[in-house]
């Protein structure tokens, strides 16, 4: 009921106010009305990418959350949302691509470099891939892109405005073929990290028991760590890097169906939508007629409840 709701706000909210009753008659109806125009053409493809993009920063965040046993672990931490802002910035600086749609690829690809640097990092020497050397070779390649970023616009100033615009994060002015371009990967993602639902609820007690009860650790890590890359990918590819979502929504998700991800991750895929539409329909109307990007706003958002979780102590010391 909550992203039904917050799908119709997003579709009737903003600059222009649509009453409820025609959005539904231009869904069902269609027409040629310039609230029509307004819906099909600008309205519904920014509410569809807000569903999966939500979706997919979520999920990823559940399984990231799963993987390094960390529950301040989010799309962030391994490097893979710095490593979709290189793809981007190099893009606009040095191949000559100015559109969205041309983004998502570059995107993709430095999200996928990215995650796979940080997991040879943390594979090599003793004990393989631990959640602690997976953080920390994860905040390694963070500072080194973030650098390669900064090195690039101060290279390329002419790329500064445009790499802005996308890097604060927003799903205002995406066209439905973006949607088009990352729907396969969105699916492939959701069907790798539920593969491996069983094995994050073994991980979840421990490496020893996780190998007790027959999972094989190192397939659970990789196969998860692939999903949750190529849903990163997504969500950054299409929306540019949203925080909190993959930070706040897991921890929503198991206060309402508990840990087992089975529950856990399709619960944050609902969820997850509704923080970023919900956001995002704020963003329209705190400051008219200017908009306020969903990025800021789910920071907004996200700071109060990361306060929170601290002061009730769910992050260990």
């Amino acid at each position: 009921m909550a992203l039904l709701v917050a799908v119709l706000l997003s579709l009737a909210v903003g600059a222009r106010s649509i009453p409820p009753a025609e959005v539904f008659d231009v869904l069902l109806h269609g027409g040629h009305s310039d609230n029509a125009e307004v819906i099909r053409n600008m309205r519904v493809p920014r509410t569809l990418i807000g569903l999966m993009v939500g979706a997919a920063l979520a999920i990823a965040g559940t399984v990231l959350q799963g993987i390094t046993r960390n529950p301040i672990a989010d799309p962030g931490i391994l490097g893979i949302s710095q490593g979709a802002s290189v793809g981007v910035v190099l893009a606009i600086a040095y191949a000559g691509i100015h559109t969205l749609t041309g983004y998502v690829w570059f995107a993709f690809a430095g999200a996928a470099i990215a995650s796979v640097a940080v997991y040879a990092i943390a594979s090599s020497g003793r004990g393989g891939a631990t959640p602690v050397k997976l953080a920390l070779g994860g905040a390694a390649i963070n500072a080194l892109l973030v650098s390669v970023v900064s090195a690039v616009l101060t290279a390329k100033a002419s790329a500064l405005d445009e790499f802005r615009f996308w890097q604060v994060g927003s799903i205002a002015g995406r066209e439905a073929e973006v949607a088009q371009q990352i729907w396969p990967f969105l699916l492939v993602g959701i069907l790798l990290v539920l593969s491996v639902a069983r094995g994050l609820d073994a991980l979840a007690l421990g490496e020893d028991v996780a190998k007790g009860l027959g999972q094989n650790i190192a397939t659970v890590r990789i196969v998860g760590g692939v999903g949750a890359t190529v849903l990163t990918g997504v969500g950054v590819a299409a929306a540019g890097p949203i925080a909190f979502i993959g930070l706040a929504v897991p921890h929503i998700a198991r206060a309402v169906v508990g840990s087992d991800h089975r529950w856990v991750l399709p619960m944050a895929a609902l969820i997850g939508p509704v923080m970023l539409l919900v956001s995002d329909v704020i963003g329209r109307i705190v400051f008219p007629p200017s908009e306020v990007p969903a990025g800021v706003m789910t920071a907004l958002i996200g700071v109060p409840f990361l306060v929170a979780l601290v002061r009730r102590k769910a992050v260990p010391a």
